[in-house]
Parts: structure tokens; sequence; C-alpha cells
């Protein structure tokens, strides 16, 4: 049966999203329509999925047609202590996808991914900051929280370590680091780059379209519902039909949180942020070879 042989390992409100719809359209890649499947980090604990088991992660794979290489996307195998001695037990001839960005612009980000996602009830993102050593212990968490641990927005940030992960089981020259704000602002040059990474036709030129974009919430209420519909799911199914009920749901989600720019970053928040973390940048810039001081400007 057809395997992965590269892996956009994170990590998250990076880019992979985007970075994965493109290679998607290339004909001599093979990407599962469905992105995170994180059957790699037995580290990881996901509320409201379950880790697919080795038959049903391949079965993703199984279209892939001869001559293609597949691959997939999952956010959190950067962060798992886990996945990278696993993805590497698995395929030690895969070749790797790192996407970073400055820590300040990620850990906001996330923070918003979170509200939509209804993975987080801090609607601001100071107090969110503020919450982590309580989260740590078990206390104040959302009650529908997927993934506890991404809540710890800091540790998520300490990008460091987890590239360190991947040096350490993996050959330099089969892990491939992207800068969001280079992937953002050169995105043909720099998809053009990760084609030639995979050793496939890096002439070939797709649609850049902006995936995964911020969106504004009207009514956190109604979002929250629609995200989890407890007992009233279980009385609706009996009543609509489910293709009709997903429908509804997903038009109502889209009327109820357009796309919108996030708010900036408060400037005194974003300069405490970017001191705090100038050390860890300053580590990772000499682990990956990359001028990243830009990040703290």
């Amino acid at each position: 049966m057809p395997a992965p042989s590269f892996f956009i390992v994170g990590a998250p409100k990076c880019g992979t999203t985007s970075l994965n719809d493109y290679l998607r359209q290339h004909p001599d890649i093979f990407i599962p329509e469905r992105k995170e499947l994180h059957h790699f980090g037995g580290d990881l604990h996901f509320a409201k999925s379950v880790r697919p088991t080795r038959a049903e992660y391949l079965a993703h794979f199984a279209a892939a047609q001869p001559g293609q290489i597949g691959g997939e996307a999952s956010v959190w195998y950067l962060f798992s202590r886990l996945a990278a001695q696993e993805i590497r037990d698995f395929c030690p001839a895969a070749k790797i996808i790192i996407m970073l960005r400055s820590p300040a612009d990620m850990m906001h980000s996330l923070h918003s991914q979170y509200l939509f996602e209804s993975n987080e009830d801090l609607t601001d993102f100071s107090a969110a900051l503020d919450a982590e050593e309580d989260r740590s212990q078990g206390r104040r968490l959302p009650p529908n929280s997927n993934y506890r641990e991404g809540l710890l927005y800091r540790r998520v940030a300490h990008f460091a370590e987890q590239v360190g992960r991947y040096l350490n089981v993996f050959p330099r020259e089969q892990i491939h680091v992207i800068d969001f704000a280079d992937f953002s602002q050169e995105t043909p040059r720099v998809f053009a780059e990760v084609l030639e990474f995979l050793g496939v036709d890096s002439s070939f030129r797709c649609e850049f379209e902006v995936r995964n974009p911020n969106k504004q919430i009207h009514s956190r209420t109604l979002h929250t519902f629609l995200n989890n519909p407890g007992r009233l799911s279980i009385l609706l199914g009996r009543l609509i039909p489910q293709s009709l009920r997903r429908s509804l749901v997903s038009r109502l989600k889209k009327a109820n949180s357009p796309a919108a720019p996030r708010p900036p970053l408060d400037a005194r928040l974003r300069a405490e942020l970017n001191r705090e973390f100038a050390p860890e940048v300053e580590r990772l810039g000499k682990l990956v070879g990359k001028d990243l001081s830009k990040w703290l400007a």
C-alpha cells in the first residue's frame, strides 16, 4: 500500500494549510483530502478525535497513483516529544518540512484560531497568556478544549527544542525549514524551493490562494453551539438527514464568522514577548542557520 515519504510537521499558524493545499495541486504529489491525521506522536491526546491505526492511516494514501510521492501535514508533530523518532522509525528516508514564525505572531494567531474553534474561552490574548500557569496545573481549562497542551502558548512557541528533536534523528539534508514571513511575501519562490527539496518538477505553477484566513465571530453563543451542539445533535440527527444537517451548520458558521483581519497585537505586549523570546529566537537561528532577528523588530 502507498505510504507517505514527506511530512509537514508544523508549527501551527505558520502556513502549513496553505502549503499543504498548494502541494496537493502538483501532479507528482499525493496528499490526502484530510489534514491533521496525527497518526504519529504517541504523547498527543486529543479530546475530539481518535488516533488512526496504522491500517487506517495508510488507507488515506490508497488512491495515490504510480510515480506520485505521498505526504501529509499534521501541525502538532513538531510539538510532540515522540513524533520525530516515530516518523524516523516508520520512514528513515522521510523528508521533513518545518514552518516557523515569530513567537509573538504565532501565539497571537493561535489564540485567535482557538477562539474560532471554541478551544479557548478567554477572549483577551493577554489574559490567556496569564492563565498558562494555572492551565499547566489543570485549572481554568475551557470545557470544550480539544488539545489542552496547546493552550500553553509559550511552550508551543519554544521552537528550538522542538526543531532540535528532528535534527537529532534526521540528517540535516532531509529537513527543510521555512520562515512564514518569506512564505507569505515570496510564495512562488519558496514553493519552488519546496518542490526542489521534494525532488519533483519545480517549474509547476499552482493557484496561490489564501487558505485558513482569520475569521471574525459575530455571535459567540451561536458559534459555541454550532461547534458543540451536545444532546440537541442527537435530536436533530433523527429529524434531519446528515448531509442536510452538515450543509446547514456549514452555512450558519460561514455567515456567523466571515473572514476579517485579526486585530493587531498590542504593541506593549509584543515588545514584552519579543524581549522574553529573544534568547529563544537566537538559539533557533543558530540551529537552523537562518538570521531570525527580524522576528523581534
